[in-house]
C-alpha cells in the first residue's frame, strides 16, 4: 500500500504547481474547518507563546497557519519531481557570500535553523546554492519505504542525507573537504534529561544540544539560515553567520544563539512556523539546576572555554 500511496503522490507531483495549489486551497478547507487538524494543539501552542493575543487574534493565526501548512504539503509533493531550474527560480539566497567566504577559507559549517517556511526546497536546493559540499542530517521516517523514496528525491542534487545515528560516518567520508551540513534545531528531543533547557517562545523548552556538540567537536563554523516568503512559492533565505569564536563560549552558548535567532524569526510572522507539532510534549526535569550544572561541568571537561581575545 506505501508503494501504491508514493507513485500516486509523485505523479501527483508531475502537475505544475499552480494547479497544486488549487488543491493545496481545497486541502486548506478540510484542514481549517472539517478535520480541524490538532485544533487544540495548535491553539494550545499559540496561547502558551503569546499570552497576550486575544482569542480573535488567536482564530485568526490559526487560520494563517492551516493555510500556510497546506501550502507546505502541496510544495513539498512538488519537490518530489521539481526540476533544478525551477527550484533555482522559487528558492534564492540573498546573502552567498557568507558561505562563500567561508568555503575560501576551506571551513566547513553547520546550517541551522527550524521548520519554518519551506525547509524541504532548503533541503534539496542546498548542493546548488553553496559551494560546500552538501549533507543533511535528520531522523528517519517511520515507514522505510517512504523514507528510502523521500530522502532519494531530497538527494538527487546532490545533498547527502545522513541519520542522526551515522551522521559521523558521513562526516568522516568527507576526507577532510570543506561541507555544509544542514540541521533543524526545533525537534522535540528524545530525552528530556539530555536536552539543553531554556526560554523559548514564552516557555521552558528542552533543545537539542547535537549543534553545539558538532560545532564545537568538528570545529565547524555556525551559520543560521532565515527563510523567509517573498510571495507564494516564492522563498529568500538570509545568512547570519555566528561571529563570536565557539571555543570562547560558555556552555549553552552555540543553542542559546541559534534557538534565539529562530525565536526572533518566528516573532516575525508566527504563521510559517509548524505549530501542528507537538513541540512541548516533554517533561521538564523536576531538578533542572542540578541537571544543567551536571551538563556544563560535563560539557566542559570535553571541551574547555579559551579565553576570549575580545
Amino acid at each position: 500500500m506505501s508503494r501504491v500511496a508514493y507513485y500516486i503522490v509523485f505523479i501527483l507531483s508531475l502537475l505544475p504547481l499552480r494547479i497544486l495549489y488549487l488543491f493545496s486551497d481545497f486541502f486548506y478547507f478540510l484542514l481549517c474547518y472539517v478535520i480541524k487538524y490538532r485544533k487544540d494543539v495548535i491553539e494550545k501552542n499559540l496561547v502558551n507563546a503569546f499570552p497576550d493575543l486575544s482569542q480573535k487574534e488567536i482564530k485568526k493565526t490559526s487560520k494563517q497557519i492551516y493555510k500556510h501548512l497546506a501550502d507546505i504539503l502541496f510544495e513539498g509533493i512538488k519537490n518530489l519531481s521539481m526540476s533544478k531550474e525551477e527550484l533555482k527560480k522559487r528558492v534564492s539566497v540573498l546573502n552567498p557570500e557568507v558561505l562563500d567566504e567561508i568555503y575560501k577559507e576551506k571551513k566547513s559549517a553547520i546550517l541551522v535553523s527550524g521548520h519554518y517556511n519551506n525547509w524541504e526546497w532548503m533541503i534539496s536546493a542546498q548542493a546548488f546554492l553553496f559551494p560546500h559540499k552538501a549533507m543533511g542530517i535528520g531522523m528517519p521516517l517511520s515507514n522505510s519505504f517512504w523514507d528510502k523514496k523521500i530522502n532519494e528525491r531530497r538527494a538527487r542534487f546532490g545533498m547527502n542525507i545522513a541519520h542522526a545515528k551515522n551522521y559521523k560516518e558521513k562526516i568522516n567520508a568527507y576526507n577532510n573537504s570543506p561541507h555544509a551540513i544542514l540541521t533543524l534545531s526545533d525537534q522535540s528531543p528524545g530525552n528530556s534529561l539530555k536536552s539543553y533547557w531554556t526560554s523559548f517562545l514564552n516557555q521552558q523548552t528542552g533543545v537539542l544540544f547535537g549543534i553545539e556538540m558538532m560545532a564545537h567537536e568538528y570545529q565547524y563554523d555556525v551559520v543560521f539560515f532565515q527563510t523567509r516568503k517573498k510571495s507564494r512559492g516564492y522563498y529568500e533565505i538570509t545568512l547570519l553567520k555566528m561571529e563570536k569564536n565557539r571555543n570562547t563560549l560558555q556552555w549553552g552558548g552555540i543553542t542559546e544563539w541559534h534557538t534565539k535567532k529562530l525565536e526572533g524569526l518566528i516573532h516575525e510572522n508566527p504563521a510559517y512556523w509548524l505549530w501542528s507539532h507537538k513541540r512541548w510534549k516533554r517533561e521538564i526535569p523536576e531538578n533542572l539546576e542540578k541537571l544543567k550544572r551536571e551538563q556544563k561541568n560535563k560539557f566542559e571537561e570535553k571541551f574547555p572555554p579559551l579565553k576570549s581575545q575580545d
